[in-house]
């Protein structure tokens, strides 16, 4: 009995958005920029976002050099110190791979 009122359950979950968008009338479509591309997109959120990775790995690499100050020659904080200012690098390394994608893939494709 259990398994069946779960089943059913979740059918009735999962048909729920069907029954619900039946009738939604969208309307006509909106007016569209010709200029405003898919690389223009990516332009844009890539401009928006690059400063705030910037100062992300200001702020990684300051708290990383706290951590050396303040360990005071303790063995164990200065390896978590380290090991703060190695995952930065990997970090850094990593963000700015991913920031090249874009950049190459235009480049590939000779947008």
């Amino acid at each position: 009995m259990n398994k069946k009122l779960l089943a059913l359950s979740t059918a009735a979950l999962l048909v729920l958005p069907l029954i619900s968008l039946a009738v939604f009338n969208p309307g006509n479509p909106p007016n569209t920029n010709p200029n405003l591309t898919v690389i223009g997109i990516i332009d844009l959120i890539i401009g928006f976002i690059w400063p705030v990775i910037v100062i992300l790995i200001i702020i990684l690499f300051t708290v990383a050099a706290f951590l050396f100050f303040s360990a005071q020659g303790d063995p164990e904080k200065v390896a978590q110190a380290r090991l703060a200012f190695i995952w930065g690098v990997a970090g850094t390394v990593v963000i700015f791979l991913a920031w090249s994608i874009p950049f190459i893939v235009k480049n590939a494709l000779g947008v």
